[in-house]
């Protein structure tokens, strides 16, 4: 548990929330780290196997925003130990959460990897950075293959992040990731295939 994660969520109203259901020992005068301020191998290889992730802001109304977010994986790229980025490319023409950074630029992110049961939060502050701003960051951050138009590059600066345990996280696969799997039995499904077409033959001749 990260518990730089909890300083910045656990407000006064969360509190009184985990007082009136009887959690409220389990955190007070907590002593321990509060290093999960940038992130370790772990974290860089989990972000860069990621499709997708949500993003959550909010407006001005106080309204919270999240969209989801997708592109091949490692579309998100890890910059250094407090910084990753990716490009926003041209949607709905809404702005909605484009907007709302540019009022607040405070975040939350939710990384799942569903097919692991392993869910990645974060939260950070987040820049819009011009295409042309800093050419060298986005060659990094763009994809050359994609056929999708780059508007601009999202950077986000870590401020804590936090694991989740896997209770309650569905299972769900990928077409790649189901690929993968059945592949040995595609596999073994080809060569009993040919088995019995070179039975048959032999059969035929037989006969």
């Amino acid at each position: 548990m990260s518990y730089g994660f909890l300083d910045i969520a656990v407000t006064p109203s969360v509190r009184a929330v985990q007082h009136e259901m009887g959690a409220s020992q389990l955190w007070e005068g907590f002593q321990g780290h509060r290093a999960f301020d940038r992130f370790t191998p772990d974290e860089a290889a989990f972000i860069a196997a990621r499709d997708s992730f949500y993003i959550a802001t909010v407006s001005e109304t106080g309204w919270p925003y999240v969209q989801h977010r997708g592109g091949v994986p490692g579309f998100v790229k890890l910059i250094d130990e407090k910084t990753i980025a990716f490009a926003d490319y041209r949607g709905n023409r809404q702005f909605i959460s484009l907007g709302n950074l540019r009022a607040d630029d405070r975040v939350s992110l939710i990384m799942m990897d569903y097919a692991h049961r392993a869910r990645l939060k974060i939260y950070g502050h987040v820049e819009a950075v011009p295409l042309d701003a800093a050419p060298a960051l986005t060659e990094r951050v763009l994809d050359p293959h994609s056929k999708a138009k780059p508007e601009r590059i999202l950077k986000l600066r870590l401020e804590a992040f936090d694991w989740n345990c896997p209770q309650h996280i569905t299972p769900r696969f990928t077409e790649a990731e189901i690929a993968q799997a059945v592949h040995p039995l595609r596999e073994r499904l080809a060569t009993l295939e040919a088995e019995n077409a070179t039975l048959k033959v032999a059969l035929a001749r037989v006969g």
